[in-house]
């Protein structure tokens, strides 16, 4: 018997197919663009490769990696310590992928050349995008080799371990791996960005080792083969590393207490851990820790800039493409005006974050050759660590309501997204740290300010409202007694100045003005979707993701 056409209510009509297997580097001419001018296209085979992979499984393999979370196993089933957080198996093949292609070590295997930091960046930037929480131990794999580099005996031990492509799993020791990940172990209770609280003990031994006493609050990634972390010797706050299985293959006395349950970032094991006689080995010169593990921290800076960039990104596309196949009122919704206003201002602002994190990046990479580069980098970091990762849950939000009420259905991946967008802003130091490192820089560091402000006069004259919002920073920075007091505005204003002049030297002048007009006018709308109607919409949405 036929049902009658009343009760034929799940044709399925006027639904965006989803978006599955597309090239996430061919489709993102923003990126590529920066790439090229930064001298890194000569990367452009293993970025076109991976941008597969990232457009491609890894949408899926970020999925179940989020939805089934890491489970924490202290003991064995006879009562041994087992400390072993066990992670489902998409995770292990993220990691894998990710390692294979590069992105916790291409920087640091073609050194030589020139635009290698930018090229690992991009890769971070297509990783990040359908899974993020493999980024912490990516990144702090990549970002601890020039911390290791600070003891070379420490180096020529490690440095081949870390730049391995081949992921490994396994609880072994380290020599038996085919390669290893580093994690990072800072934060305490009592003191948290205030490291110098530090109460974790540092004891020497007679051989030269240390045996670490003490805790820490935040200790992530913790199936890590190894740790830099901070704590107390006799001369000092230090800097050690800390395996995790000790060279005859027992567990090093490093005790999982817990995982953090947090908001987002579920595919991530963030825990506390007490090390109960810990055994170590100093990395740098005893007393001086916060120094040796500095170059680490501005490298995993740089990765919230680059994350967060991606996570606006991933954001953009999914609006784009669900609004070119989501009809109302007669037409699509990227047709109607507002909505292209809309994501057009999503796509200016994605591609300024894009392209002040690969500036930073190709800073890092010209430092060791150019102490300018070396110093706009210092400064240049903590600049887009505060804003791009600020801007990042707003915009997700914004790109939620592309979507509508499907946008905040678990289903689909923006409410992962949304949860993931404030980790960046957090960790790694938080606003108020970035700001009063800015400000640091700039009144301590004289050719980290001369860089900085050289990089912003370059393009003076290209803009009347560039010009004017920079001669109102440069009379703020002669306030002294209010630039604590105000260096969340003024730091939003080296933002948004750095962002307009990165745009500029690109060559895209529409584009360019367009982001003055939208962000430093004197009317200047506060909400996205607020570009005026000179504004090149078509052209912003096509360069974001072709149709």
């Amino acid at each position: 018997m036929s049902l009658k056409p009343q009760f034929l209510t799940h044709t399925v009509e006027n639904q965006p197919l989803p978006l599955q297997d597309y090239d996430a580097w061919s489709t993102d001419l923003p990126l590529q663009e920066a790439v090229a001018r930064h001298g890194a296209s000569w990367a452009g085979a293993a970025l076109q490769a991976h941008g597969r992979i990232a457009g491609g499984e890894l949408i899926e393999l970020g999925e179940l990696a989020n939805r089934h979370k890491p489970t924490l196993h202290l003991f064995d089933r006879h009562g041994r310590r087992r400390d072993e957080v066990e992670f489902h198996p998409a995770y292990h093949q993220v990691m894998r992928l990710a390692m294979l292609a590069g992105v916790h070590n291409f920087s640091w295997n073609n050194e030589e050349r020139p635009g290698a930091h930018v090229a690992r960046a991009a890769l971070m930037y297509l990783t990040s995008q359908p899974e993020a929480g493999t980024g912490c131990p990516l990144t702090m794999t990549h970002a601890a080799v020039p911390a290791l580099r600070a003891t070379p005996a420490v180096a020529a031990q490690w440095l081949p371990r870390v730049r391995a492509a081949e992921y490994d799993p396994r609880t072994l020791p380290p020599a038996h791996k085919t390669a290893c990940t580093l994690g990072m172990g800072m934060t305490e209770k009592q003191g948290g960005s205030d490291v110098r609280q530090n109460s974790t003990r540092a004891w020497r031994q007679a051989d030269g080792s240390y045996e670490l006493v003490g805790h820490k609050f935040f200790f992530s990634a913790p199936m890590c083969d190894a740790h830099l972390v901070l704590a107390q010797a006799e001369a000092g706050l230090s800097c050690f590393l800390v395996p995790r299985v000790l060279d005859d293959g027992t567990l090093n006395a490093v005790r999982l207490q817990r995982l953090k349950d947090k908001l987002g970032d579920w595919s991530n094991a963030s825990s506390e851990v007490e090390f109960q006689g810990a055994s170590a080995v100093p990395v740098g010169p005893e007393g001086r820790g916060i120094a040796t593990i500095l170059e680490m921290v501005a490298l995993t800076r740089l990765d919230c800039v680059t994350g967060s960039a991606a996570g606006m990104r991933q954001a953009l596309v999914q609006a784009i493409h669900h609004t070119r196949q989501r009809r109302a009122f007669g037409r699509l919704l990227s047709e109607q005006p507002l909505m292209r206003n809309v994501l057009a201002d999503l796509a200016l602002e994605s591609e300024a974050a894009v392209a002040l994190a690969l500036r930073i990046a190709a800073a890092v990479d010209a430092a060791p050759r150019d102490p300018r580069e070396a110093a706009f980098a210092r400064v240049a970091t903590a600049i887009g660590k505060y804003w791009v990762c600020k801007r990042t849950p707003g915009f997700v939000n914004e790109a939620q309501e592309c979507l509508g009420g499907i946008g905040y259905v678990e289903e689909n991946i923006l409410p992962r997204l949304y949860r993931q967008a404030p980790l960046n802003s957090i960790w790694e130091g938080s606003g108020n740290v970035q700001c009063l490192d800015v400000l640091r820089a700039a009144q301590r560091e004289p050719h980290s300010r001369d860089a900085l402000f050289e990089e912003l006069l370059a393009s003076r004259g290209a803009d009347a409202d560039y010009d004017r919002r920079l001669r109102e920073l440069i009379a703020a920075f002669d306030d002294r007694e209010a630039l604590e007091l105000r260096s969340r505005h003024l730091v939003e204003r080296l933002a948004l100045l750095l962002q307009a002049a990165t745009l500029f030297r690109s060559g895209n002048t529409a584009i360019a003005e367009t982001f003055c007009r939208a962000r430093l006018s004197a009317d200047h709308g506060m909400a996205y979707g607020t570009l005026d109607a000179q504004a090149p919409l078509d052209a912003l949405i096509e360069r974001a993701f072709p149709g």
